[in-house]
């Protein structure tokens, strides 16, 4: 097992080593979308063009997964989607980068200084793919809320008809959008915490050559368990939809 390592202490909070992977995460991202916002133009450039047909992509995605919804609703799940995708891409594949998890730096811990490794796959934490579940699930409900108003929201939990059957539905109703959070939280955690041990430990055994189809696999996978949660984050929005119509 992995330890999360924290780093330093600012007041009452701790900065790990999946926190300081999740900052670069982040400029990575913040930096991409400054070039892509600086060189757009009428006629694309290849960036631009690789990014309108990922855009293209998950909303003909949607589409097929649901056909009845107007294009306010398909814009925004899909862009909450899509920003679902490139977090966990970019964050997953920067575990793949050669030497990621061999950066140290000495901490001083209980009086005694330690080395240890500056960055971490910030999936590979379960408290970052709890955070980005709940989110997930959070805006489905926010949104079908917006939409269909609080009453007709609340209908889906508590119902006076047939009392007190509906109400045990109700009970198991929100018991399922629990377990859509752990399931969504653990699959990603789970995938991306094996492959970083996996990685780990070849590169332990070799330095050269043996670790490339690992990393190619793993390459594969990052972009595999991005593109599920982002699937899943679409088809939870959806199946609230259409409760509620």
């Amino acid at each position: 097992m992995i330890n999360i390592d924290k780093l330093f202490k600012i007041g009452n909070f701790y900065i790990t080593n999946t926190i300081s992977s999740t900052i670069i995460v982040d400029i990575i991202i913040i930096i991409f979308i400054i070039i892509i916002n600086i060189k757009k133009n009428i006629i694309p450039n290849k960036i631009q063009v690789f990014m309108e047909c990922v855009i293209l992509y998950f909303e003909e995605i949607f589409k097929r997964i649901a056909v009845h919804c107007n294009t306010e609703i398909t814009n925004f799940i899909c862009s909450w989607s899509l920003a679902f995708f490139i977090f966990i891409a970019v964050a997953n594949l920067t575990g793949q980068v050669p030497g990621f998890h061999f950066i140290k730096i000495s901490v001083l811990n209980n009086n005694t200084i330690t080395t240890i490794p500056l960055f971490r796959i910030s999936t590979s934490d379960i408290n970052l793919t709890l955070a980005l579940a709940f989110i997930s699930i959070f805006l489905s409900h926010f949104f079908c809320i917006k939409c269909k108003g609080i009453k007709t929201y609340c209908t889906k939990f508590i119902t006076l008809k047939a009392f007190p059957i509906f109400l045990f539905v109700g009970v198991i109703e929100f018991i399922s959008e629990i377990v859509k959070i752990i399931s969504l939280s653990f699959r990603l955690f789970g995938n991306i915490l094996a492959g970083e041990l996996v990685i780990k430990k070849i590169y332990n055994l070799f330095a050269f050559c043996v670790p490339v189809p690992f990393i190619i696999f793993e390459i594969i996978v990052s972009l595999v368990q991005a593109y599920v949660f982002a699937v899943l984050t679409m088809v939870f929005m959806n199946i609230m939809l259409n409760e509620l119509y």
